[in-house]
């Protein structure tokens, strides 16, 4: 049946059609088909701390070939461990931007690993660590307990002192309100704008850090709360609030865009006006 096949396409190519340009072809054909795209070979050093060996902690070098690989850092991470060392700790999830799970420090700055580009392989190798001024609890991953509890701190959920209008319904807002929540309501709790800040690496204990504060303001500013009044006293702290000194790291480290430092200025100006 394959014989007869070959025998049957043949017999359509025109009898004027030079056997030259057909051995051309195939010959082209060939050449294109073995020819390999060149290596575009990348260093990643890596940050390697285990808690259970006694060593210091080290960067460890990794090399990758681009072609294989994704174009985001978090392809790269994704790749090193599941090909070269399964040993590899860090967080992902989403690998969209929204879960803020694999926030780390690349090449100096913090950022979401799975939104940050390799740079060009002749740009030299990459450096990962862990976000910084974290306790490490291995490899890439930090302890985000402090970081957690001061979220809990400002209680970031609508608090009421009258129930809804009508029983059993949402609690209306106008557009207008609604657009003051802009800018905040999208932060993901990533961590990377509070580890960014000098003031928050000085007293990690004392100051909210741009996170939370820019979370205490969402809800300060929202029109459906009625604890305004209390939000305000509640952060009204000398360490809480006041130790930000608009260096504005936060801003430039977020991976939203968001600026906290903004609207930690924002709540200054209440506090002034209340």
């Amino acid at each position: 049946m394959a014989a007869s096949l070959v025998r049957r396409s043949i017999s359509k190519i025109p009898s004027s059609y030079p056997a030259s340009s057909l051995i051309f072809s195939r010959h082209h054909a060939s050449e294109a088909q073995g020819a390999a795209e060149p290596k575009a070979t990348k260093t990643f050093s890596i940050y390697r701390w285990n808690p259970d060996s006694p060593t210091k902690p080290e960067l460890k070098n990794y090399e990758i070939n681009l072609n294989e690989c994704g174009p985001m850092v978090l392809d790269a991470i994704i790749k090193i461990k599941n090909e070269i060392d399964p040993s590899l700790t860090f967080r992902r999830s989403c690998r969209e931007g929204i879960c803020g799970s694999c926030a780390m420090n690349i090449d100096g700055c913090n950022g979401l690993a799975c939104l940050t580009k390799i740079p060009d392989a002749s740009a030299g190798s990459t450096t990962i660590t862990p976000l910084p001024h974290m306790f490490v609890i291995k490899d890439l991953v930090v302890d985000m307990t402090n970081f957690y509890n001061q979220y809990k701190s400002i209680e970031p959920w609508l608090k009421r002192k009258n129930p809804p209008e009508t029983k059993g319904k949402e609690i209306l807002q106008s557009k207008e309100d609604r657009k003051k929540l802009d800018g905040m309501y999208e932060c993901i709790l990533c961590a990377c704008c509070s580890t960014s800040c000098p003031s928050y690496w000085w007293n990690p204990e004392s100051y909210l850090g741009p996170a939370a504060l820019l979370h205490a303001h969402r809800w300060i500013a929202d029109s459906r709360d009625e604890y305004t009044k209390e939000r305000l006293q509640a952060i009204n702290d000398e360490y809480k609030l006041y130790r930000c000194h608009t260096i504005l790291n936060c801003a430039r480290a977020c991976p939203k865009g968001l600026n906290p430092g903004k609207q930690i200025q924002s709540i200054k100006h209440l506090q002034l006006s209340s």
